[in-house]
């Protein structure tokens, strides 16, 4: 099933490295997005639409399958077909991972949709200035809220005050 999506997507909370190239070392990424939900079809327009011209047509897009809620193996942007795929590694739980034939590939940290402003700003700042050296306990504190707003810890109970890190 395809999906067309085009016309005026939200602007993507987009923030990119200052550099996009790997010297053959640990996968760098190369920048941070901080989407408003996990609904793919209506984030990646955005997305997409804020990307630098120079990175080419992404024409596939690899995201983590228990995280996303996506139909289908693709959709059509701009009139332009881009792949859906989905991994379940652990590695890519908090990335996406941008393919665009002849121009390269680019993982973004994905900043959870529940962050708050300043949380999501401290990880954005994190992923583009060091390297995307953001580790798992950094984004599983982050972000992770149940309906009222209180943060919620790795098995998805409530954290008391004494329980939250700074």
């Amino acid at each position: 099933m395809t999906t067309t999506l085009s016309l005026h997507p939200p602007s993507a909370r987009l923030r990119l490295g200052e550099q996009s190239f790997h010297d053959g070392s640990a996968r760098r990424i190369d920048g941070a997005w901080w989407p408003r939900s996990y609904d793919l079809t209506a984030e990646l327009p955005g997305l997409l639409a804020g990307l630098p011209h120079r990175w080419g047509h992404i024409s596939s897009v690899l995201v983590n399958g228990a995280m996303w809620s996506l139909s289908g193996d693709g959709m059509l942007i701009e009139d332009e077909r881009v792949h859906l795929r989905r991994t379940d590694l652990p590695r890519a739980e908090h990335t996406i991972c941008l393919l665009a034939p002849g121009y390269g590939r680019w993982d973004l940290l994905v900043v959870p949709p529940t962050a708050t402003e300043e949380e999501a700003e401290q990880l954005m700042e994190t992923a583009t200035v060091d390297a995307g050296q953001v580790g798992h306990t950094e984004m599983t504190r982050f972000g992770r809220r149940d309906a009222s707003g209180d943060q919620l810890g790795d098995s998805g109970a409530r954290l008391s005050a004494h329980d939250q890190q700074p």
